[in-house]
């Protein structure tokens, strides 16, 4: 069945990959030609299948991206950071963007700096609802709540006190510190955080890395049919973006893919997703990510409790088998493997996290693992938490899109518990080894909370029902799940 599997997979990526998809018109260049792929209004499930059939690793090897493509595909890119630029009122870093293009249109580039100088000439105009000075302000005390919340409740601590912190940083009136460079003036130093930790994805393959030298899969290994527990909870990611199109075009559908992924519960790839498709909404989906993440043991067991009786919240499961050295190091260089050939879009984030949980399993090189899991990580969180509070400036975040990501990101955490405890319902009726279905709720990212918390309410109804290590798997399972939502998301709409 395994075998069968496999090659069903892998047959429908090559066929899928064998057929020619037409990418939607986008963006309009000077001369009235239009970008292809770079703003797609929709796309179909036809062609939403026959495009990840093309980004597949087994179509690529047997057919390289064409000079065309790459020059669409730069093009595309170049349009897309130029008005994220622009957005953001910084104009210095567009024209700097323009003068570095290559292989593009003179028409093209000089319709860019056109765009980029009307900009600069009206003054940046933010699209916040509160007077500039009293956004501020708000903003300011937005961030001493998230302090407070950190040191108070020890919501997420490790993020929401440097994120609080830096969303007042880049508040405080004409002191630039997360404002772009200016002619003969560096930009302030959060700028330099976010640009070069954020914008180019590091920081968040960083702590990836650092993740997985802290994560044990053999819960997983040892009973691998939790892993559809995983993917079961990532189904809220896709309603979440289907709701946010719906929204009566507030959100473009690269907004609506990176609003999705909070559903995953997981806040580098929240993180590293929004830098790629939406940088603007950065801040928000940031902070929406890590508080429902921090809000776990909030939010979970009300909807444990609505769909689960007591009977099956009392269900034991059986003691997990022993996972050998060799099943945990042939782990990692597999998924690895499978990632390349089926979703190349999705391994920086599968990559890191497998190369972290190689140095731990290997036992080689202990000094990597360790700084891994602790130095390297631990500075790391403290620079993406500031660079993501520099992205709660006033214009940008108090606005009815941060409302609507809020709201998005709420249902589309709450539909991914409920999915895991449901499939673990039906698995129930279809096996003979019953799971309880609390560890379905863990199935989401957040590793390893959501797993103490179906822990705990497993324990609630049973004092001697220990679900830790069985909600280990499904969450662990989670993680990958969510890497893997975020690179089909990338190869769809990215």
């Amino acid at each position: 069945m395994k075998k069968f599997i496999t090659m069903s997979l892998l047959a429908a990526a090559f066929i899928g990959g064998a057929a020619q998809v037409q990418a939607e018109d986008a963006c309009c260049a000077a001369d009235g030609a239009k970008v292809e792929g770079a703003h797609e209004s929709h796309i179909s499930i036809a062609k939403g299948f026959q495009k990840l059939g093309r980004e597949t690793g087994i179509y690529r090897f047997f057919n390289p991206q064409s000079k065309e493509e790459k020059a669409e595909a730069y093009q595309a890119a170049l349009i897309k950071t130029i008005e994220a630029e622009i957005s953001a009122g910084h104009f210095h870093g567009a024209m700097e963007q323009i003068h570095k293009a290559h292989g593009v249109s003179d028409e093209l580039l000089e319709e860019l700096t056109l765009q980029v100088e009307e900009a600069e000439a009206a003054g940046y105009v933010a699209p916040a609802s509160l007077p500039e000075g009293a956004g501020q302000f708000v903003m300011i005390l937005v961030g001493l709540l998230l302090i407070f919340l950190a040191i108070k409740k020890g919501f997420e601590p490790l993020l929401l006190l440097p994120i609080g912190f830096g969303a007042i940083l880049t508040n405080i009136p004409m002191a630039g510190i997360s404002a772009g460079p200016m002619p003969g003036q560096p930009g302030g130093f959060l700028y330099y955080f976010y640009t070069v930790g954020v914008e180019s994805g590091v920081f968040p393959l960083l702590i990836f890395m650092g993740v997985g030298a802290m994560t044990d899969f053999g819960p997983l290994l040892a009973n691998p049919k939790t892993a559809l527990l995983g993917a079961a909870a990532q189904f809220g990611i896709f309603i979440a973006l289907l709701g946010a199109m719906a929204m009566g075009g507030l959100f473009t559908i690269e907004d609506a893919a990176a609003i999705g992924i909070i559903g995953g519960a997981d806040g580098p790839t929240a993180i590293f997703l929004a830098s790629r498709l939406s940088p603007n909404l950065l801040g928000a989906i940031a902070v929406a990510a890590y508080s429902y993440m921090a809000l776990v043991p909030i939010i979970q067991p009300p909807i444990m409790r609505a769909l689960t009786t007591k009977e099956e919240r009392c269900i034991e499961m059986k003691q997990l088998r022993h996972v050998s050295k060799t099943e945990k190091i042939v782990f990692p260089l597999l998924v690895l493997v499978l990632c390349l050939l089926l979703l190349p879009s999705a391994t920086p984030l599968i990559g890191m996290l497998m190369l972290g949980n190689l140095m731990k399993e290997s036992a080689v090189v202990d000094r990597l693992s360790d700084t891994a899991q602790n130095a390297l990580i631990n500075i790391v969180t403290i620079m993406l938490g500031l660079a993501v509070g520099s992205k709660l400036a006033a214009e940008k975040f108090l606005n009815v899109q941060t409302l609507g990501i809020l709201a998005l990101g709420l249902g589309a955490f709450v539909i991914g518990t409920a999915a895991g405890l449901l499939l673990a319902k039906l698995m129930n009726k279809l096996s003979k080894d019953k799971v309880n279905p609390l560890i379905g709720s863990a199935g989401v990212s957040a590793v390893p909370m959501a797993a103490r918390v179906a822990n705990k309410v497993g324990l609630e109804d049973n004092p001697q029902n220990f679900l830790l290590m069985h909600a280990m798997g499904p969450n662990v399972a989670g993680v990958i799940g969510s890497a893997v939502a975020a690179g089909v998301l990338l190869a769809l709409v990215g």
